[in-house]
This record gives C-alpha cells, sequence and structure tokens, in this order.
C-alpha cells in the first residue's frame, strides 16, 4: 500500500482528494494536516464521513516531520506555502503533489509577476512537471514533484492541444469564455460569495489579468511551439461545482465540423478521461459532475473562419482532487484509472 498525506485536507480541493483516496485499492491515508483545524476530526470538517472510518483520522498540525510515514504528500494550500513546504518533503525522499500555482510554472519570473510574491523554491521548477496527463504522461510517470494545473487552463489546454500541436488556427490568440461554480473559489468566506449574492445572478470577474492566463499562455505556448496569446474572462455562476468553457480561435485553412471532430477523436483516442462528442452532441456540466471526466465538442462557423470549442468539467475533480490522483497513479506506476472510476450523477 502507498501510503499518503494531504496537507490542507480542510479544503474543498483537499477534501475532495481525501474522499477519492478512502476508495482507492492502493492507498492508505497517513496523515492529514491543516493550519487552522489542528486537532479536530476529519468528520467534524466534513460531515459527510460521520460513521466512515477515516472520519475518526484527528487532523494534525502542518509540520513535514508528521509526514515521516508517507510515500507522497498532497499539498492543496494556498500560493507560496507549497514553497515553502515541498523542499523539506523532496528531501525526505518523499513524492510531492502540489494542488495550488507554486509549480506550474518553468519560469520563475512569470510566477512572480502574477502572484505577486517572491518564490521560495525556484530552483525546484526546472525538475518539476505540469500535470496534465494528456499532455505530459511520460514526464509525469518519472517525476517526483507535480505542479497539478488550475481547472480553467485544464478545461481550456485539453480543449485547444489538438489544434495548437498542428498548427490549425490562423492566428495566435486564443479566445475563451469560461463559467465556474462557487467551489472554484475555495472555501474560505467572502462576502461575495456568501449566498445571498451568488443565488440568481451571474457575474465576471478577474478580467484582464486573471492569474490563469499566464499558465495557459505558457503551456499553450509549449504545444504550439510558439507565442500564444490568451483573452480570458472568468465568470461565477450559481451552483456548487461544474466548469464549462467556450474558446474561439481562427482557422488557417477550411476545414468542416465533422473534420475536425475526428482531428479531436484521433488525439485524444484510448484516453480514459476525455471524451469527444461528434454532432449533435454538446457538453453540459450536469454529465461531469462528480467525475474525473472532460466532455469536449467542436463546430466550425465557415461564415467567420472560427473554430469553437466547448469544454465541460467538474472543477473539484479534473479541474483539481481527480486530476492529483491520477497523476499520483502515475507516478506510482499504477493504472491511472485506479479510484477514478466514478459515473456521473443524472438528473
Amino acid at each position: 500500500m502507498i501510503k499518503v498525506g494531504i496537507i490542507g485536507v480542510n479544503g474543498y480541493a483537499g477534501g475532495e482528494v481525501l474522499r477519492l483516496l478512502i476508495h482507492h485499492p492502493e492507498v492508505e491515508v497517513a496523515a492529514v494536516a491543516s493550519r487552522s483545524q489542528t486537532n479536530r476530526s476529519v468528520a467534524d470538517i466534513f460531515p459527510s464521513l460521520i460513521g466512515h472510518k477515516t472520519g475518526g483520522m484527528r487532523i494534525v498540525a502542518v509540520d513535514v516531520q508528521e509526514f515521516s510515514g508517507c510515500d507522497l504528500v498532497f499539498l492543496a494550500v494556498p500560493h507560496g506555502v507549497a514553497a515553502e513546504l515541498a523542499p523539506a518533503l523532496l528531501e525526505q525522499g518523499k513524492k510531492v503533489i502540489d494542488l495550488g500555482a507554486d509549480f506550474r510554472f518553468r519560469d520563475v519570473g512569470v510566477y512572480e509577476a502574477w502572484y505577486g510574491v517572491k518564490h521560495s523554491a525556484a530552483h525546484y521548477l526546472a525538475e518539476a512537471v505540469y500535470g496534465l496527463p494528456e499532455l505530459y504522461r511520460e514526464r509525469i510517470k518519472g517525476a517526483r514533484l507535480i505542479g497539478n494545473p488550475g481547472c480553467y487552463p485544464t478545461s481550456i489546454l485539453l480543449g485547444t492541444a489538438p489544434l495548437l500541436q498542428r498548427g490549425l488556427q490562423e492566428v495566435e490568440l486564443l479566445i475563451a469564455d469560461s463559467k465556474s461554480g462557487v467551489s472554484g473559489a475555495g472555501r474560505s468566506p467572502k462576502p461575495d460569495l456568501h449566498y445571498a449574492e451568488v443565488e440568481g445572478s451571474l457575474k465576471a470577474y478577474g478580467l484582464v489579468r486573471h492569474r490563469h492566463v499566464a499558465e495557459i499562455e505558457e503551456v499553450a505556448s509549449d504545444l504550439a511551439g510558439r507565442e500564444v496569446k490568451v483573452s480570458f474572462t472568468p465568470h461565477l455562476v450559481p451552483m456548487v461545482r461544474g466548469l464549462f468553457s467556450t474558446i474561439h480561435l481562427t482557422m488557417k485553412e477550411e476545414i468542416t465540423t465533422e473534420e475536425l471532430t475526428r482531428v479531436y477523436q484521433d488525439y485524444y483516442r484510448g484516453e480514459p478521461f476525455v471524451s469527444i462528442l461528434p454532432e449533435p452532441g454538446l457538453p453540459q456540466t450536469k454529465a461531469v459532475i462528480y467525475t474525473n471526466n472532460c466532455h469536449i465538442s467542436l463546430r466550425v462557423d465557415p461564415r467567420t473562419k472560427q473554430i469553437i470549442i466547448l469544454s465541460a468539467l467538474d472543477n473539484l475533480l479534473k479541474g483539481a482532487a481527480g486530476q492529483a490522483v491520477q497523476n499520483m497513479n502515475l507516478m506510482c506506476g499504477l493504472d491511472e484509472t485506479l479510484g477514478l472510476n466514478y459515473t456521473g450523477i443524472w438528473p
């Protein structure tokens, strides 16, 4: 059994990692930690675990020595904190998956410019692997440090990777309009996330300089082999979970929706968690929530020469915890679908 620890278990992403791992056939959750909930039981934080043996686990302080018996540690902590914790864990011979932003970038200058903090472990960026399995699977298998992608970048990069790698777009500008459930903002209380503020409303936020822009641009440019710029507008929708991206690119040469769909189906053939929906199918969040799946469909508008890509996933699973467990499976030599074969809930 692989002994695993979770630091930041009290948040939505950390809690979802725990929920997935307690059903994983090859994993034992050995320790869980939180700076704000020390000495409480897990079930105090997540009442859904009342009656489950894991619910009685005590939450320990955030001290790397508490994780000495672990083989791998998930860091579900704010940016800046993972950079403080990861070096000591790596020095102890542990594998680390950071669900935050600290190890997603190759260029420390980009990270520091967009996140406004000094990176305290910048020398580890060269070895960290961006944890999007469909794009970097072989590198993930040999990694000991993973920067787990953000939820918006996952939906957008999976939606555009085949186009970017094949150079089927005319202009190196990617326009993405994305919408996420409220859980994407995290568990810390904020006035603009109160029920009375969110229910029945739809709003944009983080315009022009949302931090995920830099992450999307770095990976998209890597895939394209040239600089790609991103115009990204995120929106908050009044639901708990689920994420939907509508992406526009200008096509380089004439191609039909059917032809482009075949390009995507070939690209993602054999991928366990990505499904390409042919016409007339269209993604919807209800079909993917509570799963590690991403549904993608495409339309070509010959009149405007636009390629429209639609991508839907669960922001807490394929956008965070599920993808982290998928990365863990790859790092540990396991079938990457272990512990993740959940079907959705309908209706």
